[in-house]
């Protein structure tokens, strides 16, 4: 397993929201982060690290996350978008 994306100390709000919205989506499932890890191909860890914005991940990984969960991208990014809506009020 392995982990796409690029470190980057002090993510900003997008990055948060990106993170809150896989979070989400995980949960929806019911998935741990182990489970959602094995699913995409990735380490649980990047899961975690994903969810709590100290990463910033490629399209590539974006990807995979979307196919271990069996959901178009567009989904991905709804959720995204509303968790940085909410963050803004």
């Amino acid at each position: 397993m392995q982990g796409q994306g690029t470190r980057r100390p002090g993510m900003g709000p997008e990055h948060r929201a990106l993170g809150r919205a896989v979070r989400e989506l995980r949960a929806r499932q019911g998935l741990s982060q182990e489970e959602m890890g094995f699913a995409c191909d990735l380490h649980r860890n990047y899961i975690g690290a994903l969810e709590r914005a100290e990463v910033s991940p490629t399209l590539r990984t974006l990807l995979r996350l979307m196919r271990g969960l069996a959901l178009p991208l567009s989904v991905l990014v709804e959720v995204y978008e509303r968790q940085l809506a909410d963050a803004e009020r």
